[in-house]
């Protein structure tokens, strides 16, 4: 399975103009198939959106303002560090309690990490497939304040503390595709170093909707920005929220034991948070190799960062 993983994600990222002298046979065998998929998929998406237009299918309404961070793509692309970078700016500039709803994907590592961050603070985090629901229950605990007391976000709050332990906004994470689900404010994350593929839907290219989709955002953020420079590393690719299995471990440690013969030094390992979160055991299988968790935050540039919050505060008045 994690072969054709790869198999399918490198199609996706192969530009069609470099489909012929790139791909292998074996690649090129099964394009008709995954193009097809694609189709069809393509129909589904377009089906289930017009249902939802016509009001067919409902569409839930919060009692509190809600900010969506999805993407267009599939796999990372700095969704949750954004999410965390609003509600870490919400709860203690502002003194706001947001709830975070997400899904709980691949073993719920995100909602992990979120959970460990957020430790001890007032932001909720909220896990579940049905987001709508998992609202209601903490609405229901918790309590809620609407509408939002603007003068309070014009003000500075010089101890930057909790006003209220009630819920002021929620966060959706990956929510872009989550229509069932009303929004005030859709922020789309785009990661610069590899945008949007073979620019084809699932499963043929890397889009989960059409670029047209773009009309739906207020804010797309573009991440990586400062890094469009060559960069070479050594690197073993697994799919997101992979489930590391024995002989993953054995794939993993030759690697490291061959690198360490041809340059005569240890190599240094570089793992994914969410990795960690998901299974830390796999960090004592790998000794004596050193390891970091590379733990991600959202920095937004200096001159954009005043006028991206003004946004926010914009959607939630």
């Amino acid at each position: 399975m994690e072969k054709l993983r790869k198999t399918v994600n490198q199609i996706a990222y192969t530009p069609i103009s470099e489909v012929l002298s790139t791909l292998s046979p074996l690649h090129l065998s099964i394009i008709p198939l995954l193009f097809l998929s694609s189709s069809l998929y393509k129909i589904a998406l377009s089906f289930r959106h017009t249902l939802h237009h016509l009001g067919f299918l409902r569409k839930h309404r919060l009692p509190v303002p809600v900010i969506s961070v999805g993407n267009l793509t599939w796999g990372g692309n700095g969704k949750t560090p954004m999410v965390e970078f609003i509600a870490n700016w919400l709860a203690n500039d502002f003194g706001v309690s947001p709830l975070i709803l997400t899904r709980g994907y691949g073993g719920a590592d995100e909602a992990k990490m979120l959970q460990r961050h957020f430790n001890g603070t007032s932001v909720k985090i909220g896990v579940g497939a049905n987001r709508a629901a998992t609202a209601a229950s903490f609405l229901h605990k918790h309590g809620f304040v609407y509408p939002l007391d603007i003068v309070s976000f014009k003000k500075h709050i010089p101890e930057r503390r909790i006003v209220s332990d009630k819920i002021g906004v929620a966060i959706l994470d990956d929510g872009m595709q989550h229509v069932s689900m009303s929004r005030d404010l859709e922020i789309v994350m785009v990661n610069a170093l590899s945008p949007w593929g073979n620019c084809h839907l699932l499963p043929f290219g890397p889009l989960r909707e059409p670029l047209t989709s773009f009309s739906r955002a207020n804010a797309a953020v573009i991440h990586h920005s400062d890094l469009m420079g060559p960069l070479f590393v050594d690197r073993l690719d697994y799919s997101d929220h992979h489930q590391f299995q024995n002989e993953d471990i054995m794939t993993i440690k030759a690697r490291l034991n061959h690198l360490k013969n041809k340059f005569g030094s240890k190599p240094t390992i570089v793992m994914t948070e969410k990795d960690y979160d998901r299974d830390h055991k796999i960090l004592g299988s790998l000794e004596p190799f050193e390891v970091l968790v590379l733990c991600c935050k959202l920095k937004i540039l200096d001159h954009k960062e005043d006028e991206f919050k003004k946004l926010l505060i914009h959607s939630l008045s």
